[in-house]
């Protein structure tokens, strides 16, 4: 599956690797609470969380082998990568909440108000997640495969600004490979809708 190498990003040692990224390492000290290090953690464990709830909630609306296969991969994904991003915030010392909001870092803070639950773009409103719960075989499969393409194009542009912005360079590395997996998972994506006769919406 597209994301299997993307959790692996940070091979596993994910602690001894961000302590180096954020001391000599990369050359930098310890970010702060606004840097785009801190404010992509904090954001992108909020988003991961969201993807990892859709894709249990699809495992059982629909009997679909290939449908429930992808949503274990990303659930597996997306939940360790929060781990880590999380892991790091712990280990810089910084708060895992801001008074901010969502996507300050990115100064898009006062641009993305929250919209029925969807605190960042991509992001599934709360009436969207009641049809998922509700829906049942390929109507579930649609729908989801529709939000989670529109997850995914939220999160890279998320993760291409943190690799454009961030410094630490472990960090930079996992945001560089969410942009190429989950990009290649859009893709499965779109040819899994083409096949239930639907497309990923606009």
């Amino acid at each position: 599956m597209a994301l299997g190498g993307e959790g692996g990003t940070d091979g596993g040692g994910g602690a001894a690797s961000a302590t180096a990224g954020a001391g000599s390492g990369s050359g930098t000290s310890t970010p702060g609470a606004a840097s785009a290090d801190a404010g992509f953690a904090r954001d992108m464990a909020v988003h991961h969380q969201q993807a990892v709830e859709m894709s249990f909630i699809v495992r059982d609306r629909t009997g679909n082998a290939d449908v429930r296969r992808l949503a274990y991969d990303i659930a597996q994904t997306q939940a360790n990568q929060r781990g880590m991003l999380l892991g790091w915030l712990d280990l810089w010392g910084l708060p895992k909440v801001s008074t901010d909001p969502p996507m300050t870092w990115m100064g898009m803070g006062q641009s993305t108000p929250g919209r029925d639950g969807a605190l960042m773009p991509g992001m599934a409103t709360n009436a969207e997640l009641d049809r998922l719960r509700t829906a049942n075989g390929k109507q579930a499969e649609i729908l989801y495969l529709q939000l989670m393409t529109a997850h995914h194009r939220g999160g890279i542009h998320m993760a291409q600004a943190c690799a454009a912005s961030c410094t630490v360079s472990v960090e930079k590395r996992l945001a560089q490979g969410m942009v190429t997996g989950q990009q290649s998972e859009i893709d499965t994506m779109a040819g899994m809708l083409k096949e239930r006769g639907a497309k990923a919406k606009k």
